[in-house]
């Protein structure tokens, strides 16, 4: 017992952080959508809606976190998919990256959008697989 609930004690934090982070993150980005663009040198894009998009998007992904954070291994769905994008994001980027359509430098954010969560994130999935082959 004293284990799920550490392991439920760790998850909670892990998730309630993503959750205010891409909130106030996506809140950002719809509120000044030119700002990323101002910060790495880039030319600001010409329809900046769809950057607000995304923004809107990565705050959508703050709430599920936070409502996956009441029981990570209930939600794992919403682990997994945050994961997937954590994951995808960086490699969507290298890509544009090499392909010259994106300097390095709009990477900035990669690391605290994206590589910080991995390894919690890949733990709570591990954690819910255990706990749903344990049920069985």
């Amino acid at each position: 017992m004293n284990g799920e609930r550490t392991a439920r004690g760790w998850a909670f934090w892990w998730l309630w952080a993503a959750g205010v982070y891409n909130i106030a993150w996506g809140g950002i980005v719809v509120l000044f959508p030119a700002l990323l663009f101002d910060l790495v040198g880039m030319e600001q894009p010409r329809y900046p809606q769809l950057w607000q998009c995304v923004g809107m998007i990565v705050g959508v992904y703050g709430v599920g976190y936070i409502i996956a954070a009441r029981d990570h291994r209930r939600h794992w769905p919403i682990v997994l998919v945050g994961l997937l994008g954590k994951v995808f994001g960086p490699l969507g980027f290298a890509q544009a990256v090499l392909a010259g359509d994106l300097p390095p430098a709009f990477g900035v954010t990669i690391l605290t959008n994206d590589l910080v969560w991995w390894i919690p994130f890949a733990l709570m999935l591990r954690d819910a697989l255990r706990d749903h082959r344990e049920r069985l």
